[in-house]
């Protein structure tokens, strides 16, 4: 078992904090994007700890776009995936929209 708090409830309780004292006493727009901002990175974070996504490395992600670009036939489905499991992480309410 490890140290408590883990890193995810570390996030959840920044984020926690963001959303109920910084944000709502923020003292001008500015402050508010920034904070909204932090937020949003904090549940990318959230998002990537909690995922079991298996993502290409980037060795793969080269290949893949040098055969793109020499014009070999890409396979669409798994760049769907790839795309997929990325937003799943970084915005899912995005991928939502047209799933």
């Amino acid at each position: 078992m490890g140290d408590r708090p883990d890193a995810a409830e570390l996030i959840e309780a920044v984020f926690e904090f963001l959303a109920e004292e910084v944000l709502p006493n923020a003292p001008d727009h500015r402050a508010k994007f920034r904070t909204l901002v932090a937020m949003n990175a904090l549940g990318i974070a959230r998002r990537e700890l909690e995922s079991d996504e298996s993502l290409p490395n980037e060795d793969e992600l080269r290949e893949l776009a040098r055969r793109i670009r020499a014009g070999e036939p890409a396979d669409l489905a798994e760049l769907k995936r790839h795309v997929a499991a990325k937003l799943r992480i970084s915005n899912p309410a995005y991928l939502e929209k047209y799933e």
